[in-house]
């Protein structure tokens, strides 16, 4: 670290267990909870079923992805020192949450999207998280009525090729 000056950090869920956000499949994840849901969570975040059973991907979603509470933790806040310091030149993310850019990070590339973006499937208006919390079943767009979607990457979703592509150059020349 003393000698690198174009640090890359690469991430998921066990960067948020310390916010108390369960990662997915270690023994307290999210993979392995009981739930009141009679389907595998693993199938309750895939594109089909938010297609097919859209209210109860939100119920789901809304009471167990969504952690509006929590706070970036010490990982999150020595990446951001990195950052501050000219070492660290991107975080490439498998997370959802915005811990990173609440600590402060800038260049944070979100492989799986984020909770505070959210897109009507119709006109593909904006909708903060606010709005998606405040909302009862399922979140419609306020301008055409269309279903609004959290812009997180579901099972069956391709990754978004730009943030790829910036993720592919960034770690090759780290």
């Amino acid at each position: 670290l003393k000698e690198s000056s174009n640090i890359v950090f690469f991430g998921g869920a066990g960067v948020s267990t310390e916010s108390n956000i369960p990662d997915f499949r270690s023994e307290k994840g999210i993979y392995n909870i009981k739930t009141k849901y009679s389907h595998p969570p693993e199938v309750m975040l895939s594109h089909s079923f938010f297609m097919n059973n859209t209210e109860l991907f939100y119920d789901f979603y809304k009471n167990s992805m969504i952690f509006k509470d929590a706070k970036p933790n010490l990982a999150h806040k020595a990446l951001y020192k990195l950052e501050q310091i000219g070492k660290l030149k991107a975080i490439i993310t498998q997370n959802i949450d915005g811990l990173h850019q609440m600590a402060g990070s800038t260049n944070v590339l979100e492989l799986h999207g984020s909770i505070y973006r959210n897109y009507c499937m119709r006109c593909s208006k904006f909708f903060d998280l606010d709005y998606m919390l405040s909302t009862k079943g399922i979140p419609k767009c306020d301008a055409c009525n269309g279903v609004v979607k959290p812009d997180v990457t579901l099972y069956e979703e391709g990754l978004d090729m730009d943030v790829i592509e910036k993720s592919v150059s960034a770690i090759s020349i780290c």
